[in-house]
C-alpha cells in the first residue's frame, strides 16, 4: 500500500535560537573579563561583583528560555531587558567617574544586545526598535551626554536588531507559502493514488455495467443509465471537480506548519467555481473545467452557478431528457467565462422576443437577470439545427466587490 506523504517541520529562525544562546553565554564571559582586566579602577567593585553573580546565575538558569520561541515569552523577554538596563545604569555607581569618561564599556556590555536579540527573532522588527530604543535611553541616561562612541554603539545596536528581526519576519512568511505549497503537493499526490485505484475497479465496474445493461435493454438498461451517471460523477471528484479544502499555516515553536480546515459553506471567503458546478455533470452532461481553482467572491460564483443550472433546465425542458450538453470553464486573466451548449435543434429567430411579449421570462430573468446583478453578461447563441450555446461572462474586477 502506498504511503500517504505528510509535510515535515520547518524552521529558519532555529537556528538563530541556537546562536542567540552561544551569544549570551560569550557575552556573559566577555564582560567579566573586562571587568577583571579593569577591576583596580571601579570605585565600587563589589557592586559590580554582586551584578556579575545575579548576572551569571540567570543567563546560564534562562537558557532554555531562548531555546526557541515558544519557550522565550514575554514575561521573560521583559525581565531579560530589564536586568540589562539596570546593569547599564549601575554602571555609574560601580565605576568611576574617570573610567566612565574614558570610555569604559557598562557592566553588562555587549551582553545587552542579546536581550534585544531575542526581542527581535522573538517579535520581528518593532519589537527589536522597541528594546533598542530602551537600550538607547539607557546608555545615553548613563554617559550623561552624547558621545561619538555612545552614538555608534547604540545606532549600530538599533539598525542590527531591526533588520533581524525584519528577517526573521521574513524567514516565517517564506516557510508558511513553503509549507503550504508542500501540502498541496501531498494532496495532489494522494488524490492521483486514489484516482489510480478507484480507475481501476470502480469506474471499470460502472462501465462495464453501463455497456451491458444498454445490451440486454429492460430494467437493465435504465440500471445502465443510472450506472452511467454515477460513473461520470465519481470521475469528476476524483480528476479535482470538488472545492479543495482551505490550509491555514501558522507558527509553531519548531516552525511553521499547515494545518487542514474544513471551509464554511456560508463564509465570506471566495469559492471555487468548479465545486459549484461539479453536481451538473452526468452522463449526459459533459464539464470541461481547468486543473486549477477558478475562483470567485461567494455571491458572483453561486449566481454564475445558478445561471448555469438555469441553462441546462432550459435544455431538458425545450431539447428533452435525453439532450446531451456542455459546459466549458475558462478562467481568464481579466473574467471567467461559462459557457453551455446542446445538441438540440436550436431557437428560431425571434422565439425569445415573442416568449418575453408573452410573460416567459425564464432566460431574461433566470440567465440574463442573474448576471446582471453580478456586473456580468450573458449571451445567446442558436443556430437552427445546431444547437443553442449560451455564454455566461462575470469580470473579475467587478466581481470582487460583489
Amino acid at each position: 500500500m502506498a504511503k500517504r506523504e505528510k509535510v515535515l517541520r520547518m524552521s529558519v529562525e532555529q537556528p538563530l535560537w541556537r546562536a542567540l544562546r552561544g551569544y549570551r553565554i560569550l557575552t556573559l564571559l566577555y564582560a567579566i573579563g573586562l571587568f577583571i582586566s579593569a577591576y583596580d579602577e571601579f570605585a565600587r567593585p563589589w557592586v559590580a561583583i554582586a551584578y556579575f553573580a545575579v548576572l551569571t546565575v540567570w543567563t546560564l538558569a534562562t537558557l532554555p528560555k531562548v531555546a526557541n520561541a515558544a519557550a522565550c515569552t514575554r514575561r521573560f523577554l521583559t525581565a531579560d531587558l530589564t536586568l540589562a538596563l539596570v546593569g547599564i545604569l549601575l554602571t555609574r555607581v560601580a565605576d568611576s567617574t574617570a573610567h566612565i569618561e574614558s570610555g569604559s564599556p557598562t557592566l553588562p556590555s555587549i551582553w545587552t544586545a542579546g536581550s534585544v536579540l531575542a526581542f527581535a527573532i522573538k517579535g520581528g522588527w518593532r519589537w527589536a526598535a522597541f528594546a533598542s530604543t530602551l537600550v538607547a535611553v539607557a546608555n545615553l541616561v548613563h554617559r550623561g551626554s552624547p558621545t561619538r562612541d555612545t552614538v555608534h554603539a547604540v545606532i549600530l545596536v538599533w539598525v542590527a536588531s531591526i533588520a533581524i528581526g525584519y528577517v526573521v519576519e521574513v524567514a516565517r512568511a517564506s516557510e508558511r507559502t513553503l509549507a503550504r505549497a508542500l501540502e498541496i503537493e501531498a494532496a495532489t499526490r494522494e488524490r492521483e493514488r486514489l484516482a489510480r485505484d478507484i480507475h481501476d475497479s470502480v469506474l471499470q465496474v460502472l462501465a462495464m455495467v453501463q455497456r451491458r445493461g444498454a445490451v440486454i435493454g429492460g430494467e437493465a438498461a435504465e440500471l445502465g443509465r443510472l450506472a452511467g451517471e454515477q460513473e461520470v460523477a465519481l470521475r469528476t471528484l476524483v480528476s479535482g471537480g470538488l472545492t479543495p479544502v482551505s490550509r491555514v499555516s501558522s507558527d509553531a515553536a519548531e516552525g511553521a506548519l499547515v494545518s487542514v480546515v474544513d471551509e464554511e459553506p456560508d463564509g465570506d471567503g471566495p469559492l471555487d467555481l468548479r465545486g459549484l458546478l461539479a453536481p451538473y455533470a452526468s452522463s449526459r452532461v459533459n464539464l470541461a473545467e481547468p486543473g486549477a481553482p477558478v475562483v470567485l467572491p461567494p455571491a458572483a460564483a453561486r449566481e454564475l452557478a445558478a445561471a448555469v443550472g438555469a441553462a441546462l433546465d432550459n435544455v431538458r425542458k425545450h431539447v428533452g431528457e435525453d439532450a446531451c450538453a456542455w459546459i466549458l470553464v475558462e478562467d481568464e486573466p481579466d473574467a471567467v467565462i461559462v459557457t453551455v451548449r446542446d445538441d438540440g435543434p436550436g431557437i428560431p429567430e425571434g422565439r425569445l422576443a415573442q416568449a418575453e411579449g408573452e410573460g416567459r421570462l425564464g432566460v431574461a430573468l433566470s440567465i440574463r437577470g442573474r448576471l446582471r446583478d453580478i456586473g456580468g453578461s450573458a449571451e445567446l447563441i442558436s443556430v437552427p439545427g445546431q444547437g443553442t450555446e449560451v455564454e455566461l461572462k462575470v469580470p473579475k474586477q467587478m466581481s470582487r466587490g460583489t
